[in-house]
């Protein structure tokens, strides 16, 4: 049966049984969600709120707060992207199975981004009030995310990928991961400022679409030879 299903007929099979398996640890998805939540909303209540300075400030800092917050959050899901398929032995029977390996890999990493970075996109603009960000700056920080949070998943996958089963694996994978996201911060938060200084923040959303093009094409296929790696 497996082997007369279409690539997106088997990318959306992965898809589905990984977010079947997602609502069944629901807990696992929330922690994210309330993680995010949780550092996006202490900063208000640190810097103070009025109408004054404090305001200003916290409009000023709101983009990079969010997307530092949604950075972090996806760090804490990507240890069980590949984990549980490696105790239980799924992933070495995906290694064997003549479907196309990093097809399989993309569906895991957008199974991982409608349970991680998705719920992410859908809090923002609710938390970006707690910052006083007018429309126009919510919107644009919300069409960022929705372009930089998939890539954050696709580079994490990476970074899964090479440290999978090993022991403190989930810092090794902050410390490989981190730094290649420092684009897509840069260009997600510059696309917000951009908006409040009246300059024109299409090309940062245009930078975050053409990374988000080639996270899709190279790290499917740089995930599955890590993974081959990882499992010899």
């Amino acid at each position: 049966m497996m082997n007369k299903l279409s690539l997106t007929g088997l990318l959306a099979l992965v898809v589905r049984r990984d977010l079947l398996l997602a609502m069944r640890r629901r807990a696992d998805v929330l922690t994210t969600l309330v993680f995010f939540v949780m550092v996006v909303s202490l900063f208000p209540l640190g810097v103070g709120v009025g109408q004054g300075p404090e305001a200003q400030m916290l409009t000023k800092i709101a983009p990079g707060v969010v997307w530092v917050a949604a950075l972090l959050a996806s760090m804490l899901s990507l240890g069980r992207m590949f984990s549980a398929d490696y105790l239980d032995g799924t992933l070495e029977q995906m290694l064997l199975a003549p479907q196309s390996l990093p097809v399989l890999v993309l569906g895991k990493i957008l199974a991982h981004w409608m349970t991680s970075g998705l719920p992410l996109v859908l809090m923002a603009p609710v938390l970006g009030l707690q910052f006083n960000l007018p429309s126009g700056q919510l919107g644009v920080l919300v069409l960022g995310l929705v372009l930089g949070t998939p890539v954050l998943s696709m580079l994490g996958a990476v970074g899964a990928a090479l440290t999978l089963g090993l022991r403190g694996g989930g810092v090794l994978v902050s410390l490989l991961v981190l730094p290649l996201c420092i684009p897509v911060l840069i260009f997600g938060a510059g696309a917000v400022e951009a908006v409040a200084s009246g300059m024109d923040y299409v090309a940062h959303l245009k930078l975050l679409a053409a990374i988000a093009v080639a996270a899709t094409v190279l790290t499917p296929w740089v995930t599955a030879q890590a993974l081959r790696i990882s499992m010899e």
